[in-house]
């Protein structure tokens, strides 16, 4: 046993001994090694809209892989969706793991996205037509939207609505136009250039040589246009604000009132405008400043506002007609210079003619707002009328003293004193004593000083035998013969000659004769 024992002792020790050389051969002639560190941030932890979907090696890829995945809903829905799309990197330090592959974290995303749609856009036209817009599924819904317009005039569908590039436009934006419906589709592009050579070109057949007959003459509708801009526009747009077809036909059409100017022609009544535009006439004088009532006057060449019920788009259409009518010549004028503008004298009353007519009329809507005879005999001619009238400005008068209160008017009155008239000849306004009195015209000085009844007077000449006078005044500041202009002081206002207190006397009288001052004032 002892021996056997001291046989394993000495075994252990040459074990010793040879580890101990190795280890000493290690130290003197191996190299040395750094320790081993984990590389920073070698992988980076992907997340979208705060969602985890996945952990990569490779995170340059994560806005491709973003990409694709929009891609394929979009594709899928057909449709122009919006999406909320945050992404985040976060890198961290891993010694052992699993990255995911580029696939997974796709279809990770793809999820996380599908549950962030915000709102999905529909493809469609916009239409606008002045301040109104309107928009519709299809190019198809668009066209049948302008024909319906086009189709309440044209019953034989002899015209079509096309679209056509606006070369002026950056956008893509389409204009509406008219074309006949045989026209080749190809010339669409040509717009409205092609469809006013085609009216030229149509008028020129309508006009008729010589010798040409109204049986000869094609009566009907010549020509057909939009009045207003029609501009189309392709969008994306929310699914509500999609508007049915039969909807916006509707819209259309419906006629609203609109606010238009028509200028007053020679003979024009206040009567016949309104009933010739269907407007009460109480509307008439409601929305024209100018107008007081119904017997305001009017004159040829003013600009009065009317109301017209129109449709959002309206229709311009000709039409050649044949008609038998009676007719009026034109007024005629002779200009007097010697006269003024609100003087006239009828010198030949009107009659009647009769005639028969080819024209071609042109009708906003239904309403005819053109003519253009093309074919006319006559079976006897119309008688003007034929009227004088003056040419020079008549000359204005404003109001000779500022402030004032009115205390006696033109006319008929009790006399305010002994001796005073009962028949008053002007316009009497109380103002202190000492108050400017200034010309109401210019003109000349024909009288200034004492007047007996009246105290101290000015007489003041103008033209087309017009005069103006002031009476009861303190003190007179120009002399017979002189010259003044509108507005420049002639005297001061006072309590002269026969009068009841302080006060100024002020007359108009034409060729001798007083007027009521109140109605010549500015």
């Amino acid at each position: 046993m002892e021996r056997i024992t001291k046989y394993y002792r000495g075994i252990r020790a040459r074990f010793l001994m040879t580890a101990f050389c190795i280890a000493a051969a290690a130290v003197l002639f191996v190299p040395s090694f750094p320790a081993f560190e984990p590389e920073e941030n070698n992988v980076c932890e992907i997340c979208l809209n705060g969602e985890y979907v996945g952990l990569t090696e490779q995170p340059d890829q994560a806005e491709a892989l973003l990409t694709q995945a929009r891609k394929e809903i979009a594709a899928e829905s057909g449709e122009m969706v919006f999406l909320e799309a945050e992404l985040t990197l976060n890198g961290r330090t891993e010694l052992f793991g699993r990255v995911d592959g580029p696939q997974t974290i796709r279809e990770n995303m793809r999820s996380v996205l599908e549950n962030s749609v915000s709102d999905t856009l529909q493809q469609a036209y916009t239409v606008k037509i002045n301040e109104y817009t309107v928009n519709l599924r299809t190019s198809d819904e668009v066209l049948a939207l302008l024909n319906a317009c086009l189709e309440e005039y044209d019953t034989q569908g002899r015209y079509t609505a096309g679209l056509s590039v606006d070369p002026g436009r950056e956008l893509n934006v389409l204009t509406a136009f008219v074309r006949p419906a045989q026209e080749p589709e190809e010339e669409e592009a040509e717009g409205k250039a092609g469809l006013e050579a085609f009216f030229a070109e149509t008028l020129a057949q309508v006009r008729p040589a010589q010798a040409q007959s109204f049986e000869e003459l094609d009566y009907g509708l010549v020509d057909l246009e939009f009045s207003d801009t029609v501009e189309v526009a392709e969008a994306y747009v929310p699914q509500e604000e999609l508007t049915p077809l039969s909807e916006a036909v509707e819209q259309v059409k419906n006629e609203k009132e609109k606010e238009e100017i028509y200028e007053v022609q020679p003979g024009d009544t206040l009567s016949e405008i309104a009933l010739a535009h269907s407007l009460p006439m109480e509307d008439l004088i409601a929305i024209n400043p100018s107008l007081e009532d119904e017997n305001s006057t009017i004159r040829a060449g003013e600009d009065l506002i009317i109301t017209v019920p129109e449709p959002e788009l309206s229709i311009i259409r000709r039409e050649l007609v044949y008609e038998e009518e009676n007719y009026n010549a034109p007024v005629e004028y002779v200009d007097v210079d010697e006269w003024y503008t609100n003087q006239e004298e009828t010198v030949q009353e009107p009659s009647e003619g009769h005639r028969k007519v080819a024209a071609v009329k042109t009708f906003r809507n239904d309403q005819e707002i053109s003519e253009e005879i093309v074919l006319e005999e006559v079976d006897f001619e119309a008688v003007p009328k034929i009227i004088r009238r003056g040419t020079r400005v008549p000359p204005t008068f404003i109001k000779p003293i500022s402030g004032g209160v009115l205390t006696s008017s033109y006319g008929r009155r009790s006399a305010p004193t002994a001796g005073a008239s009962t028949n008053h000849q002007g316009t009497d306004w109380a103002t202190p004593v000492g108050t400017a009195v200034v010309a109401s015209c210019g003109g000349t000085v024909t009288r200034a000083g004492w007047a007996s009844g009246y105290g101290y007077v000015v007489y003041i000449q103008h033209e087309g035998g017009r005069e103006t006078r002031y009476a009861h005044l303190s003190k007179v500041l120009v002399s017979v013969g002189e010259q003044v202009d509108q507005g420049e002081r002639i005297a001061l206002s006072g309590n002269t000659g026969r009068s009841t207190g302080p006060h100024l006397h002020f007359e108009i009288r034409i060729n001798g004769s007083a007027v009521n001052a109140v109605d010549y004032l500015e």
